[in-house]
Order: C-alpha cells, then structure tokens, then sequence
C-alpha cells in the first residue's frame, strides 16, 4: 500500500525547509501531494498517461469558479468530432453524456495547459467511470468499477442481462461537487510531472539545472504487476489513447524475469542518483505477488546494487491487506499481498 500518510511522515519528521522531492514513479501523485502539503517543491514521472494526467491535477492551482467557467465554456463553444460508436460505449454512457465527455478530450488533447483545464480533465478522469449511487450521481457511466475498466464485451454482456441503461447524468453537477471537495482550499506550493520513461537518463533531470532533489520517495510496480495500462483503458482513451483496450507495455518496466525487472529498476536508481544532492536519502516501499515466485526483498536488493545508493535501513511495512494498495487503484485482479518492505538508502 502507498498511503498519503507514508510520504507526508516521511517529509513532516525529517525534510528541512527548501528540500526537493523527486518521485520517478509518482502513479497517482501521492508523494507529490504529499511534498506540496508540507510546502515543498516536486517532480513526479510517470510513463502512463493517465497516471501523469492525475498527479498533474493534485498540483495544480486554481479555484471552484475557474474550473466550472471552464467547463461551461468547452460545452459551450465546442462540438464532438469523433465519438465512439461500438455497442460497449452505447451501453457505457448516456449519448448526451458521452458527447460531452467527447467534447472535453478533443478540448484537453488541443490544450491542456492551464491550470484550470488540468485540473478539470483530473476530475473527469476521477469519475469517468464507477458504481451508481443511491444519492447523486458521482459518476458518468452505467454501473461499472471505479478502479478499473471492464473489458468491452464483458461489461456489455453484464449490463444486457441486468437491463442496466445509462443515466443522463448532470455532468456539471458532478464536476462542480469534486471541484467543491478537491478544490476548495489551494496551495501556492506546488510541482511539476513529466510523462516519460524513468530508465532514460533525461527523464528525471530537474526544471531546472541547479535544482538537486534531497528526497526520493517511491514505490515502483511490483514485479509481475504488468496490466496498468489495459485495465486504465477507458482513462487512458480519455487522455488521447486509443477507444479499445490498449494491451501494449510500451515504456513499462520488463517483468521477464526478477533480473531483469532487477536491472530496469537499477537503471532508475541510477538515473536518481545523478540528480540527487550528495547527502539525499530514499525510501523506497516494495512488495510482491504471490502469483510470481519470487522474493520481493531479494528484487529489491538486487536492484540496488552498483545503484549509487547505499542501503541503510529495512523495515517490514506489513501487508497490502493492512490497507489501501496503490495498484489497487490501477488493477482489474486483485492479487494477495505479500508483505510489504520499506527499504532507506542514501546517495553514494
């Protein structure tokens, strides 16, 4: 598990006042929300679209009325181009609501570059798809999963048998209410995201050449975990992807064999290692699957040797089952947990 209370600990116990934060699989944005509520700089990097567009949106500042002007104004002055005609997003959404959905990606995918834009794309990302709920509305789509999207065929199936039709949800209503809860109360520290591939030397260099990161603070995929990109595929259509499930692992760390996976991850240590200061420390948490026969403590350990990092600590983090995982929010199956290691090392 990743909880937000692991990051925010980390950094209220132990970062000074101007230390950086850099977290090279940032996933959902934790430990850069985290950096941001003790007001200190990030970068988190991710090489899943839908994971940068959500960390994005935890950093961005802007307010309630600046996000739902717009939204309005999206719906106002634009027009669907391209919508998705199969029978799975038929079934899936509303007409009416999915040629709004339609016309905010074609907005997004020309300019997402505000603040207010990003953080509306977060919080229709958010509730682009999850369960119905007895009170309002909370998302736009039929019945469905919140933490992953069913496969086409599947999902239809299920909705045909139960008769289950798509609402015309009030679209603005539900973004004004996440806007309301998320949005509410801004911060002017904030970070930056990059879209990109941890193992390549450029990926994590800072915004700026002086700039050195005191903190590395991450929890990678564990190993055999490869399906974050098709069982996001509805949220990764959102961000620009394809309308069908997306089964590629381009730009994912290799899970053919502990070594290897060992040695992609190694490389990211050592691409951390030269943007960190001197004296910068990482915590790293890291389990397993019992799917795979492998021991997560051994990976880890490998990976970091020759890293530029020098192990000081391991401490056992208990089990997934303890509490929220990270991939529990990016997974379609959900595995038992192994137990769960947090691994302190510092900067050779």
């Amino acid at each position: 598990m990743f909880p937000l209370d692991f990051p925010l600990n980390i950094l209220k116990r132990r970062a000074q006042v101007g230390d950086v934060v850099l977290d090279p699989f940032c996933g959902r944005g934790t430990t850069n929300f985290a950096a941001r509520l003790v007001g200190l700089r990030s970068l988190g990097v991710d090489s899943s679209p839908v994971a940068a567009a959500i960390t994005a949106a935890k950093l961005a500042t802007t307010t309630v009325d600046d996000i739902l002007a717009e939204a309005r104004r999206i719906l106002t002055e634009r027009e669907a181009r391209q919508i998705p005609a199969s029978e799975f997003w038929q079934w899936a959404f509303h007409p009416t609501v999915l040629d709004a959905l339609c016309r905010f990606r074609e907005a997004f995918l020309e300019d997402c570059t505000t603040d207010a834009r990003i953080a509306l794309r977060g919080i229709i990302l958010g509730a682009l798809h999850g369960p119905k709920q007895k009170t309002l509305p909370s998302y736009f789509s039929n019945q469905c999963p919140r933490t992953y999207a069913p496969k086409p065929a599947y999902a239809t199936r299920f909705w045909q048998e139960r008769r289950l039709l798509p609402e015309a949800v009030d679209i603005l209503a539900v973004i004004e209410r996440r806007a309301k809860r998320y949005y509410g109360i801004s911060s002017n520290v904030t970070g930056a995201v990059r879209l990109a591939d941890s193992r390549e030397p450029t990926a994590l260099q800072p915004e700026t050449p002086e700039v050195r990161f005191d903190w590395v603070i991450t929890s990678p995929p564990y190993y055999g975990m490869r399906t974050y990109i098709p069982d996001q595929w509805l949220r990764n259509w959102f961000v620009g992807g394809p309308d069908a499930v997306d089964y590629t692992n381009r730009n994912q760390v290799v899970h053919s064999s502990p070594e290897d996976f060992a040695a992609d991850l190694r490389q990211v240590w050592r691409n951390a290692k030269n943007v960190c200061a001197e004296d910068a420390k990482m915590v790293i948490r890291f389990g397993g699957i019992t799917d795979r026969r492998a021991d997560p403590l051994s990976i880890i350990k490998d990976s970091l040797r020759e890293s530029g990092w020098r192990i000081q600590t391991i401490k056992e983090a208990g089990s997934a089952t303890m509490g929220k995982r990270q991939a529990d929010a990016f997974l379609r199956y959900k595995t038992t947990p192994m137990t769960e290691y947090d691994v302190w090392a510092r900067r050779q």
